[in-house]
């Protein structure tokens, strides 16, 4: 009994104990939570006020730079009103400067004319003088005197007019200079011609993206036909909703686009359907180059021209030099030919047709060995051309000697319209020459039925007759015509030569 209750009193003093111990931990806790906060406090009032004395300062040294800018453009501004006032002091000099120039021109204006008048009024007497005199001599009759008179005068008359003479013949030869001048400048402000930037690709628009992968076809088959077609490289990547066809050759391009264009529209587009829409769009291609041609005599008032060298002017569209389009620098140098003609009282008609004409054998140089101007004198003879014409064409780069004033004319418009700035980029040309030239090497051998230089002349693909090249021959000639590039061309980079020779059996069912 005793020692239970010993046990309970010890239980109940260790919680006295304990209780004791924790609620003393707790004071203290709160002691030092409290010091804590005082600290903390205390703490944030000197970091404001350390941030309120930083503000202070910056502001200070802020105020200090806006203030100094201030001085600095108020000084800025009082130069410039100085130097406004001394240029107003300057010019207010000048102008009494020269009022008192002017003044003393209109005086000496004034005496001069008095003085002519003074000198007049003598000339006038002493040839009254002089006609008395003559009446006086040896009791002349006023016809006698009327005649010894007109001598002396003639012979005064001669050296006169041996000065006069001379003194107008070169006035002439300055004034015709100037006149030449005048004229070709007013010629040119007249023509308001565009500056022409030929490029090598166009651009179709499709209507989805999804046509993308209709036009690339079954492991490629649709693009490799369209391009094997035409010569054209068809440049698929990742821009919305569009395609671009890439190539030199402009008429190429043209085909290719209406081709492209048709295959679109109609939906069906496989390598049978590619072939029949390049078929049409040809044939469409020679619709369009007449009706170009057409329009372009219209333009210039000319009102007849043989139909097959209408179609070769429209030709001229699709043909550049230096960058420059044949067919609106010849419309060029036409309307500039017309212009300084109608100046001169030339035939204007005709002087726009031989300008229009002067570079026409561009048009057929491509298929044709020689000169354009070579060329162009053989096809405006066969459609017996005027004479003035042909001989404007021969003579336009001085190959021969210009037989009339329109040839001269037509050479001056041909310089005019090459010469201005922008108009040709030699560039360009040297560019599109070096890829005819390669089409030139695969079209010279025999068995070569075309060729086409793609992808900006990296690639040359060789079009073959099945009939006279077989496979092996086409793997020899491929050899050759890479060690003919070789040898013959300059040129960055590497040209990969493709041979292909197609063999097609084809027969209907009835």
């Amino acid at each position: 009994m005793f020692a239970a209750l010993a046990m309970v009193v010890g239980i109940i003093v260790g919680y006295v104990i304990r209780k004791v111990s924790y609620e003393k931990q707790v004071a203290e806790a709160h002691n030092d939570a409290k010091g804590i906060i005082s600290k903390a406090k205390q703490e944030a009032v000197t970091a404001k006020k350390e941030a309120i004395l930083e503000a202070k300062e910056e502001s200070h040294q802020y105020r200090e730079r806006v203030e100094d800018e201030l001085k600095q453009r108020r000084s800025e501004v009082q130069r410039q009103e100085d130097r406004l006032l001394q240029r107003e002091a300057s010019l207010d000099h000048k102008d009494s400067a020269l009022e008192k120039r002017e003044n003393a021109v209109e005086r000496k204006l004034d005496q001069e004319k008095e003085q002519l008048h003074q000198s007049k009024e003598q000339a006038e007497a002493l040839i009254e003088q002089r006609k008395q005199e003559v009446e006086k001599v040896a009791q002349m009759s006023q016809e006698d005197a009327k005649q010894l008179l007109l001598s002396e005068v003639k012979e005064q008359l001669k050296t006169e007019r041996a000065v006069m003479i001379r003194d107008s013949e070169q006035e002439a030869e300055l004034s015709a200079e100037r006149n030449a001048k005048k004229l070709i400048v007013e010629a040119i402000q007249r023509s308001a011609a565009d500056v022409v930037s030929e490029t090598t690709v166009s651009v179709v628009n499709l209507p989805n993206d999804d046509m993308k992968g209709r036009l690339i076809g079954r492991e490629g088959r649709n693009i490799r036909t369209l391009e094997t077609l035409t010569g054209i490289d068809l440049i698929i990547d990742d821009t919305p909703e569009a395609v671009v066809l890439s190539g030199f050759d402009p008429v190429r391009r043209e085909i290719a686009k209406i081709a492209l264009e048709k295959l679109i529209q109609d939906g069906r587009i496989h390598p049978a359907r590619i072939e029949e829409a390049v078929d049409k769009a040809r044939k469409q291609m020679d619709t369009q180059l007449r009706e170009t041609g057409e329009q372009a005599l219209f333009d210039l008032g000319i009102h007849s021209m043989h139909p097959d060298l209408i179609k070769t002017v429209g030709r001229m569209k699709y043909r550049t030099s230096y960058g420059q389009n044949v067919l609106d620098h010849s419309i060029e140098v036409a309307k500039l030919a017309g212009i300084m003609a109608a100046e001169l009282g030339e035939d204007v008609t005709l002087a726009k047709r031989a300008g229009l004409l002067h570079d026409i054998g561009k048009a057929i140089d491509h298929e044709v060995d020689g000169s354009h101007v070579e060329l162009g004198v053989e096809l405006t003879r066969k459609y017996k051309e005027n004479k003035v014409v042909i001989n404007t064409i021969a003579s336009h780069h001085g190959d021969v000697p210009a037989n009339s004033v329109i040839a001269v004319l037509v050479q001056a418009a041909d310089a005019i319209s090459g010469a201005r700035p922008g108009a040709r980029s030699e560039s360009l040309e040297q560019y599109i020459q070096r890829l005819k030239k390669l089409e030139s090497i695969a079209n010279s051998y025999d068995g070569v039925d075309h060729s086409y230089a793609i992808q900006a002349g990296r690639e040359l693909r060789v079009i073959v007759k099945p009939k006279k090249i077989s496979d092996l021959q086409a793997t020899t000639l491929s050899h050759d015509i890479k060690n003919k590039i070789e040898k013959q061309l300059e040129y960055p980079g590497h040209i990969k030569v493709t041979v292909i020779r197609e063999v097609r059996a084809v027969d209907y069912a009835k």
